[in-house]
């Protein structure tokens, strides 16, 4: 008691416990334990005279207001008491033990305070691991506490000390699994999720191969190691009983050797899968299983008791894998709530993986469908060179209806087209493919572009009233240096020449495929040496920051950019303009397919091509010979003039004996030595074994077997028969 006459009362009402700490600074409450004694009654400040203290177990209402007060402040929810009718014990508070025990156990609560309870548990000052009064202490084999973690060496994580933190463990964990895309995000969310809040190392199987879907497996189930991650063994003692945070790379589990295990029938392994629910490996069938998956031969020392948990991975139909959990001799032992945590984690996992392998199979088809529908490889005609390039939409819609093709065509002439169906989606590729197959059939039909354009029109309707494509086709011949282009809604293309210029090519825009009874309209360009195409579609030049128009004004800016790079004298390389050109993209600039062709024009010069008509007589094939000669001898290639000379008189002999009018013989010197004969006679001629009695059926045999290609196309005016010959 002070000067005042008033005795201090701590602010809290402390109930002290055994075993609590002695050092701790709370002073006289964590003491020798002693009788209870009563405390004198506070006076309100305005009363200058104290008021008696109360006796102890005195009922009815307290004789000065202080006493009202402390009342007060022990209940400060509660309604005001009856006074002839005793307080009932809270729901879920044990009742208090008798006055002997009070004494043996120590001072519990202040007389004239009832209800004050000890609401903290001791062991730590301030420490915020809270108890609330009627539920136990949880104490391991050791004696240590689990949920304060009072005792734990410096640097383990903190146990898990009530059904709230396993729930919010939980929830966290799941939306980690649940944030993967693919295999591995899953795996390794749940490795990171579980290491090293829930356990000290893991362990994760999968079924070798993972089935997809309602496939149903055919071999034994085999097991694979996936991923391991364990609690690093460099620990900063300095932070107390927050785990550090995992490195980049999880250092492996070394002793574990057994990388692949087959489940026999029958075996405890297979057992404990087909039970689906966790289990303990304490347990003698469980141990055996867990020897089975770790293998004869593992160096991985798996602690007693209750430390190690081993929950099977279903999925939606069958058992996809395992997982193993693991808690060293250090750590407090797994309870049984925590078989319903490896539960969950195993759950939300198994199936996470199982939708993964769908959506993997799901991408792997749509490559598929895109890669074939598109030109696996583009051809190599005679005076040009290409490159090409396509992009999708996104990541999670790879298959769209953008498409690009180059068809070889008789006379070393090539048909270039880009397209671009409505959409990016599965039936936008399926419509695409047909329009594709379309052009490729019209194409070596020898068709002008217009009349190309008008009969994909036809085919876009009869696929339906809604089936919009444009589409934009161009002929290139190498021995005119002309190219002729038709246009159907689709952005023209732009024209990069030897010095630098670019220039948008001045093509009528037509009506795009599907709208019908549209007439389209071919316009023929000058394709000097050197030049270079550049066909594309919207993709590249139209976004929500951007209009078509501005997109193609930078993209011819970007053109002339290049070119400045390797000088006016030297075009720039087709797979690097291709790059630069894709680099013009923006972050928001991907809103569509994007498929890009650049064809770059070499041509034919007219040194190297040689040009004849001959009348269908019994003449022509010697003078064909006679001709061809001399062309070689001028070209310097006197070696192949047997081979020329034999093939030419077998395929003009052919031609003559048909033909009703002029037969066209021409010879092209490029990489290689090209020969064309053309006739009117559209019946396309197969090559077929000769018997011995036959006087002739070996002439396209010869052929076939003397040169290095050889083909046969129909024209809208007959037919082209050539071959070709290595000049080396």
């Amino acid at each position: 008691m002070d000067a005042t006459g008033v005795t201090e009362q701590p602010t809290s009402f402390e109930r002290t416990q055994s075993g609590a700490d002695p050092t701790d600074a709370r002073g006289s409450l964590l003491g020798t334990p002693e009788p209870a004694q009563a405390l004198p009654l506070q006076p309100r400040p305005a009363d200058p005279s104290p008021c008696a203290p109360a006796a102890p177990g005195a009922q009815g209402e307290p004789p000065c207001p202080a006493g009202r007060a402390a009342a007060e402040h022990a209940q400060p929810a509660a309604a005001e008491p009856d006074p002839h009718r005793p307080r009932p014990v809270p729901e879920g508070i044990p009742a208090q033990p008798d006055a002997a025990s009070r004494v043996a156990a120590g001072p519990t609560e202040a007389p004239g305070v009832p209800g004050a309870q000890d609401r903290r548990v001791p062991g730590a000052s301030g420490a915020p691991g809270t108890s609330e009064p009627g539920v136990p202490e949880r104490r391991d084999a050791d004696g240590q506490e689990r949920r304060s973690g009072r005792g734990l060496p410096a640097g383990r994580p903190l146990p898990m000390r009530r059904h709230g933190d396993r729930l919010r463990f939980v929830g966290a964990a799941t939306r980690r699994i649940a944030r993967g895309m693919d295999l591995d995000e899953i795996v390794l969310g749940l490795c990171r999720a579980t290491v090293p809040t829930f356990s000290d190392a893991i362990l994760v199987y999968l079924r070798e191969p993972l089935p997809v879907g309602d496939d149903r497996p055919v071999g034994p189930l085999v097991l694979r190691l996936r991923r391991t991650d364990r609690i690093p063994a460099e620990r900063d003692p300095e932070i107390g009983f927050t785990p550090a945070p995992a490195p980049e790379q999880p250092a492996e589990l070394s002793q574990v050797t057994n990388e692949l295990c087959e489940v026999e029938p029958g075996s405890a392994l297979g057992e404990v899968l087909r039970g689906v629910r966790p289990v303990f490996t304490d347990a003698p069938h469980a141990r055996s299983a867990l020897g089975e998956l770790l293998g004869p031969d593992s160096g991985l020392t798996v602690p007693d008791g209750q430390r190690t948990i081993l929950a099977p991975l279903r999925g939606r139909r069958r058992v996809i894998g395992a997982a193993l959990f693991l808690r060293l001799p250090e750590r407090p032992a797994f309870e049984p709530d925590d078989l319903l945590v490896a539960a969950q984690l195993a759950t939300h996992s198994a199936l996470g993986i199982d939708k993964a392998v769908l959506y993997g199979r799901e991408a792997y088809i749509a490559d598929e469908l895109q890669r074939t529908m598109l030109p696996e490889t583009l051809p190599r005609p005679t005076g040009v060179r290409l490159a090409s390039r396509y992009l999708p939409a996104a990541e999670t819609a790879r298959v769209g209806g953008d498409w690009y093709d180059a068809i070889p065509l008789p006379g070393s002439r090539v048909a270039l087209v880009v397209g671009d169906v409505m959409g990016h989606s599965m039936t936008s590729a399926a419509i695409m493919g047909q329009l594709r197959t379309t052009a490729q059939t019209l194409a070596g039909l020898d068709l002008p572009p217009q009349e190309v354009l008008h009969h994909l029109d036809e085919q876009a309707q009869r696929l339906g009233t809604d089936r919009m494509a444009t589409c934009l086709y161009a002929v290139y011949d190498p021995v005119s240096h002309r190219i002729t282009i038709a246009n159907a809604g689709h952005p023209p293309p732009l024209l990069l020449h030897v010095g630098g210029r670019a220039e948008v090519l001045r093509v009528p825009a037509g009506a795009p495929i599907g709208v019908g009874g549209v007439d389209f309209e071919a316009v023929e360009l000058e394709a000097p040496a050197g030049a270079t195409l550049l066909l594309y579609t919207d993709g590249l030049v139209e976004s929500r920051l951007r209009d078509v128009w501005t997109g193609i004004e930078q993209l011819r800016e970007k053109l002339q950019a290049t070119a400045r790079l390797t000088g006016p004298d030297h075009p720039p390389p087709l797979e690097a303009l291709c790059d630069e050109v894709l680099d013009m993209l923006g972050p928001g600039d991907r809103d569509d397919d994007i498929a890009l062709l650049a064809a770059r024009f070499d041509g034919i010069a007219p040194s190297d091509v040689a040009y004849w008509v001959l009348e269908p007589e019994v003449s022509a094939p010697g003078r064909a010979r006679r001709l061809a000669r001399r062309a070689l001898d001028r070209w310097g290639l006197e070696d192949l003039s047997d081979s020329v000379e034999l093939l030419v008189s077998e395929v003009v002999t052919n031609a003559v004996r048909y033909a009703s009018r002029p037969v066209t013989l021409r010879l092209l010197r490029t990489d290689v030595l090209r020969c064309e004969v053309g006739d009117d006679v559209p019946q396309l001629p197969r090559l077929r074994q000769a018997r011995a009695t036959d006087e002739g059926g070996r002439g396209l045999y010869l052929v076939n077997r003397l040169a290095r290609r050889w083909g046969a196309t129909r024209l809208s005016t007959g037919k082209v028969v050539w071959f070709e010959l290595n000049r080396n």
